[in-house]
């Protein structure tokens, strides 16, 4: 399977609590739901399109906790909300013990090798949806073949960022760019190894 990841992200790289003020509020964080005012119909079937596509989900923690209570409540059929529930999730944890959610798989032992065997099952795309902290993880090991960028024409000015002040570096090949009538810019992006340095003349 393909690991694809795709993630919310604003205009200063803030990645938390796009969908409410209460989402999250790790480290004090109050400015939640910074996604509701570039609301577009357009995004729908984008999401349809991807959820199609995932033969099982890859999720952090902190994002898992904000599904669980949410998605089993919300099922209409869709591939999105239908998927969610359906499909295998893959959660890397040492704390989350004993899930009830349908087909949650707690990940407690070495993660890279559970990621790596994961990936080379047969099917489509393993996805990653938000989970920032694991995302970021992923990245550094080289383990993202595609990712998924909403960016969102906003400037947050707090809260966490998916990429850190100092870190590995990332060069990437645009492979898809769209614009919807909200504002919000859809990037796919497949990594393409390190980054260059050199003088431009």
């Amino acid at each position: 399977m393909k690991l694809m990841a795709t993630m919310m992200v604003t205009l200063d790289g803030v990645y938390q609590g796009p969908g409410g003020p209460d989402e999250d509020r790790r480290g004090g964080f109050d400015r939640g739901g910074w996604t509701a005012a570039h609301a577009d119909e357009e995004m729908w079937p984008f999401l349809i399109a991807m959820f199609e596509r995932a033969d099982a989900l890859l999720l952090g923690r902190k994002t898992w906790e904000i599904w669980e209570p949410y998605w089993p409540k919300h099922d209409q059929g869709d591939a999105v909300s239908h998927g969610i529930n359906v499909l295998p999730k893959y959660v890397p944890s040492t704390t989350l013990k004993d899930p009830t959610w349908q087909n949650t798989h707690v990940i407690d032992g070495d993660v890279e090798a559970a990621v790596r065997e994961l990936k080379s099952q047969p099917g489509r795309e393993l996805q990653v949806h938000g989970s920032g902290v694991l995302l970021r993880w992923l990245l550094e090991r080289d383990l993202v073949d595609e990712l998924n960028l909403r960016l969102y024409p906003v400037v947050v000015g707090d809260g966490l960022r998916l990429f850190p002040e100092q870190g590995q570096t990332h060069d990437l090949d645009l492979v898809d760019s769209r614009s919807l009538p909200s504002g919000v810019t859809l990037l796919t992006y497949r990594p393409a190894g390190r980054a260059t340095f050199a003088t431009i003349g």
